[in-house]
């Protein structure tokens, strides 16, 4: 009987410690997956509104800025990951 509460206690231990270890993590996550985020939002409006104002001149440029779309889905993509880790470090 002992043996098996033992067994138990220290599979308990175990399982809080990785818990713990996972809670510290989830904000590290949260944070680069925020800046990846405002990265490529930025990037990506500065690369459409460059080729939007060369477009003024150069009829195509106007094409190239339409690729701009990529980083900015890929940027929402990042916040929306962020907004889901916290969602799921207050579940918790």
């Amino acid at each position: 009987m002992a043996a098996m509460y033992t067994f138990f206690r220290v599979r308990k231990l175990r399982s809080d410690e990785r818990m713990a270890a996972i809670a510290r993590v989830e904000p590290i996550e949260a944070a680069r997956s925020r800046r990846s985020g405002i990265l490529l939002l930025a990037g990506a409006q500065g690369y459409i509104a460059t080729f939007a104002l060369i477009g003024r001149v150069e009829p195509d440029a106007i094409i190239a800025a339409a690729f701009g779309i990529i980083p900015l889905a890929g940027g929402i993509g990042f916040f929306l990951d962020h907004a889901l880790i916290w969602r799921d470090a207050k579940a918790s």
